[in-house]
């Protein structure tokens, strides 16, 4: 716990004086009665006194005093709150071989439709942004929360050419960091740049960063841009978590494009190793509907998401408590006010 006025926790300090203050009234108390002999006849005539009980609501104050004294320092505790993710980037492979019909009416049609329930399904605090990549990556749709704005760029996507996995997750780290209210990530130049970027942040705890994921879909083998290892690297290094969703199977299937026939088939290794490095997980999509449940999966996982909250309200609610607690404590026992 740290506060936001440290500096009113010296007037702690007059706790213990009142406390000395207190203890020395007593004394003197007993000083007096000692002086006068008459008093323990009356003490014999009254019965036995309150004793401890005496005591309780001077020390009840005290306590109180001491939490208020807390409160004006502005506590504030860091606490892990279950909350949905703040963002959510959907990477999603264009490249040529998603014509492929082995998903029906074939893997693009089908990962478009299983984005649309994806969205369906979101509360609608949740920013989800739009990355495509082919031969490069862009940014189709920047994170917000406007769903129409989110299926026409859904809609928009086609197959195109080639596959660059690792420029898909670089562009979706940039929709991530270059959202308004993101937490900036201290940077290293000394770091070795990929081709997209001239630096890489300083390295964060796996996973740390919960206020967004991406969701990675493809269906084939990186051929093209950066590294997808050294992307993932990237996103590791800056605490986002990249779960990995593959298309097909890594046996392959018979493309027919323009005349002549191809096998495409899935890197799951690559897909593995980049949601192992950042925190993620893979899975594997061989049917349209494999694919929907996959989507709807990741849209109902939890994170427990760090947030510093200020405890003021509670400090004083809670020594504003215990003083009337003494209050009345005294008024009951004594008559009066402590």
């Amino acid at each position: 716990m740290s506060f936001v006025w440290v500096q009113m926790l010296w007037l702690l300090l007059f706790v213990p004086g009142l406390a000395t203050v207190y203890i020395v009234l007593q004394r003197r108390r007993r000083k007096y009665a000692l002086r006068y002999a008459s008093l323990s006849l009356v003490k014999e005539a009254l019965g036995r006194g309150p004793g401890i009980r005496r005591h309780i609501p001077a020390v009840l104050f005290l306590v109180a005093l001491t939490v208020m004294i807390v409160a004006l320092a502005r506590p504030v505790a860091t606490i892990l709150l279950p909350s949905q993710q703040g963002t959510v980037i959907l990477t999603v492979d264009v490249s040529g071989s998603m014509r492929a019909d082995d998903l029906k009416p074939n893997r693009i049609e089908a990962a478009k439709a299983a984005a649309r329930a994806f969205l369906e399904s979101q509360p609608k605090n949740v920013r989800i942004g739009v990355v495509s990549f082919s031969e490069g990556a862009s940014l189709v749709q920047a994170p917000t929360v406007d769903r129409e704005a989110l299926l026409a760029a859904i809609n928009r996507l086609a197959p195109q050419r080639r596959t660059a996995i690792g420029s898909g997750i670089v562009a979706s780290l940039d929709a991530i960091f270059e959202e308004p209210g993101a937490t900036p990530t201290p940077f290293s130049r000394d770091a070795l740049p990929l081709q997209q970027a001239t630096a890489t942040p300083m390295p964060m705890p796996q996973g740390s960063y919960a206020s967004a994921i991406i969701i990675l879909l493809s269906d084939g083998a990186s051929n093209t841009g950066p590294r997808p290892q050294d992307a993932a690297d990237q996103a590791s290094s800056r605490g986002v978590r990249v779960y990995t969703v593959g298309v097909g199977s890594p046996e392959g299937s018979v493309l027919n494009l323009q005349g002549y026939s191809m096998r495409v088939r899935l890197d799951e290794e690559t897909l593995k190793k980049v949601a192992e490095v950042t925190g993620g997980a893979y899975f594997r999509a061989e049917t349209e509907t494999d694919l929907s449940n996959i989507y709807q999966n990741l849209g109902t996982r939890l994170v427990f998401k760090p947030e510093q909250t200020e405890l003021t309200a509670w400090f004083t609610g809670a020594g504003a408590a215990v003083m009337l607690i003494a209050g009345m404590l005294s008024l009951l026992w004594f008559s009066r006010l402590p």
